[in-house]
Parts: structure tokens; sequence; C-alpha cells
């Protein structure tokens, strides 16, 4: 269910503005991605599996970018 999730994200990202189709939804694929990431960083962190939270942190990141980007004051 999760990677399904991550897919439809990453297609959010990627298809509307490589078309120019809806770019609105770019910046609601970021933030989705990161309130994904964090639900992941804690059932790592639930788990135990702290290795694994560093590439939910950077895919955090990233998003948090990207929405920033679109949405933010000087967006780019």
């Amino acid at each position: 269910m999760t990677g399904a999730l991550e897919l439809l994200t990453a297609v959010g990202l990627i298809l509307p503005a490589l078309l120019g189709v809806a770019p609105v939804l770019v910046p609601l694929a970021a933030t989705g991605l990161v309130l994904t990431m964090i639900g992941a960083a804690v059932v790592h962190a639930r788990r135990k599996e702290y290795s694994s939270i560093g590439g939910n942190v950077v895919l955090l990141i990233l998003a948090v970018v990207v929405a920033w980007g679109w949405f933010g004051r000087y967006s780019f």
C-alpha cells in the first residue's frame, strides 16, 4: 500500500510539470510526500530501524524544497 502511494506521488511530481497539465498538482504531491516521509520515519523509529530514517529525511528535505519552490514566497 505504501509503495503504491509513493509511486502515485512520483507520478504526481513528474507528469504535471513535464506535460504542463494542472501544474498545481506538483506542490500538492510534494506536500503529500512530506507527510508520507514523516509517517515513514515514525514507523522506522518505532521498529528501531534507525538506519532507514536517513533516506526518509533526504526525501523529506527534497519534497519540502519542491513544495516551497512552488508554493513559497519566492517560487521558481
